[in-house]
């Protein structure tokens, strides 16, 4: 037995779809309007779990731009038919609105860090696909969405035969289960003759959980289990709060061990109630049947635990804090929005340890942005890297940044600015008159606002730094050797799934950006970044 401690995969990790093929276990999970496309982790025996790949090319055109945030690439589905990986997701353009005008892909593989097949878009009625394979057929799930005005959002989990070569449609859609609380992301497990269709049950909040109805036939009827398989919705003390979007899998080995992935998040307590600035989380639940053949939680209940013994078996190598640091290729930890990283905004080559980031957009665009983030994975972590430019315009900006979203960041940069005294008018180009500065900015729903400048020598490096505890933020430089702040003390459960009014999905993001609004000619260069989590 190996005891597993969750989240299992730590720092928005959403939607987790896991799967077991041979030895190994795969799991997909949402990416929204971040690259790479669709992150996949591996595991042996569900406790150490490594970066595995991603679903290169999930989106046609490599792009998002212009996908609003918590928009892109929503809730993969991940399986296996015995001979080759499929994957199904939704590529949401809208978000708040009642259509969601939602693009679903169906991609293939055999091997999931190599060549996934182009992606071909499938008849779909909302969100939330999935796939079942049984006896060679194919059958997609999905969420039905109704727009009209009285309408439901989430009308139902119907389901449609496709066709394995064509994907085309095989005969006539059929509604599988609707019901007054919202329910999506269904997955379909088969065992004991009876097919079981597990559903996210009550939105992706704090009302989250798991559902489970099954029938003797793939299209029903399907009679509901009275019970929840998993909820922490009636006990805000617990250290995992909502848990939801659930799929069953069966472990290695001829006995009937089984295990639920499934959402969770870690909040934390704020004055404006609990925040959950890591986003969602992958976890891991251990189930058996009970006598009536239903799944449940094998430690009871329907409450997720925090630690689980699964039926396998680990090696105990001691663990520490996660630490990462620029390398010479930009690949994983490192994400970039709405775009792959590319080399004409992005050069590793320019110098050797550093990193040259060509300024495009400002920190608010959906579009050409200049930034290169990691997950923030545990509730103490800090951040900080080494700076060199030389800013001539307000236009011009680089420096170090917790992000969630364009209208949920903060940062600190190096940038120009007026002469001290003489008020801000725009650029008055008279002789080069101005300062660098170290410019710190909040941004809020209800706009940005500059909380702090400090004065630094122009063309010199400067080393940035940021450190997080819970909900606090602190900002500094190194002045002489030593870690001087920058302002005071910041709100970063701001940067969080449950503050504003707005649908947020992803969770909060540590990294380095660029910008120049006018020509994007002006370049930054950043060394020796350092991110330690926990």
């Amino acid at each position: 037995m190996t005891l597993i401690h969750n989240p299992v995969i730590r720092g928005f990790a959403p939607d987790p779809s896991l799967v077991r093929v041979g030895d190994w276990y795969y799991v997909a999970t949402s990416s929204f309007e971040w690259f790479p496309t669709i992150p996949l982790h591996r595991s042996r025996d569900l406790h150490r779990w490594e970066y595995a790949g991603h679903v290169r090319g999930a989106v046609p055109g490599n792009s998002l731009a212009g996908v609003p945030d918590s928009g892109g690439v929503w809730a993969p589905s991940l399986s296996w038919d015995g001979e080759r990986f499929w994957v199904v997701y939704g590529v949401v353009r809208s978000v708040g609105t009642p259509y969601f005008d939602v693009d679903v892909y169906v991609s293939t593989a055999v091997d999931v860090s190599g060549a996934w097949s182009a992606p071909r878009r499938v008849a779909a009625h909302g969100f939330d696909p999935a796939l079942f394979h049984d006896e060679g057929r194919l059958w997609l799930l999905n969420l039905q969405n109704d727009h009209r005005p009285g309408g439901r959002r989430f009308a139902g989990i119907v389901i449609t035969e496709l066709d394995r070569e064509t994907l085309a449609p095989i005969g006539a859609t059929r509604l599988l289960l609707q019901q007054e609380r919202l329910i999506e992301g269904p997955k379909l497990v088969r065992r004991g003759g009876w097919f079981h269709l597990v559903v996210a049950e009550g939105g992706t909040g704090f009302e989250h959980g798991v559902r489970v109805a099954r029938a003797r036939s793939v299209t029903g009827p399907y009679t509901w289990d009275e019970r929840p398989l998993l909820t922490s919705r009636d006990d805000p003390s617990l250290p995992l709060q909502k848990a939801g979007h659930g799929e069953l899998v069966r472990l290695g080995g001829d006995g009937e061990e089984w295990v639920l992935s499934h959402l969770a998040a870690r909040p934390i307590a704020t004055r404006e109630g609990p925040r959950c600035p890591l986003g969602r989380e992958t976890a891991l639940q251990a189930v058996v049947w009970d006598a009536d053949g239903w799944p449940r939680l094998r430690q009871g209940g329907h409450h997720p635990a925090v630690e689980v013994e699964v039926a396998t078996e680990v090696s105990n190598v001691p663990e520490g804090p996660q630490v990462t640091h620029i390398h010479g290729e930009l690949g994983w930890p490192w994400s970039t929005l709405r775009a792959p990283v590319d080399s004409s905004w992005a050069d590793v080559t320019a110098r050797p340890g550093a990193v040259r980031l060509r300024g495009r957009h400002g920190p608010e665009s959906w579009w050409a942005r200049s930034l290169l983030a990691q997950r923030i994975t545990e509730h103490r972590a800090e951040a900080e890297v080494t700076v060199e430019a030389r800013p001539d315009t307000f236009t011009q900006a680089a420096g170090l940044l917790l992000y969630y979203n364009t209208d949920a960041y903060l940062s600190l940069d190096l940038t120009w600015a007026e002469p001290a005294g003489e008020v801000q008018r725009g650029q008055q180009w008279d002789g080069g008159r101005g300062r660098t500065v170290l410019r710190l900015v909040e941004r809020g729903e209800d706009g940005a606002r500059e909380v702090a400048v400090v004065d630094v020598e122009a063309g010199v490096p400067v080393t940035l730094g940021v450190s997080v505890e819970r909900a606090e933020a602190r900002f500094w430089w190194l002045r002489d050797g030593v870690r001087t702040p920058v302002g005071p003390v910041l709100d970063f459960g701001r940067l969080s799934d449950d503050h504003g009014s707005r649908l947020r999905f992803t969770g909060a993001m540590a990294g380095i950006h660029a910008m120049d609004l006018v020509d994007a000619t002006f370049t930054a260069d950043f060394s020796g970044f350092r991110m330690v989590c926990g």
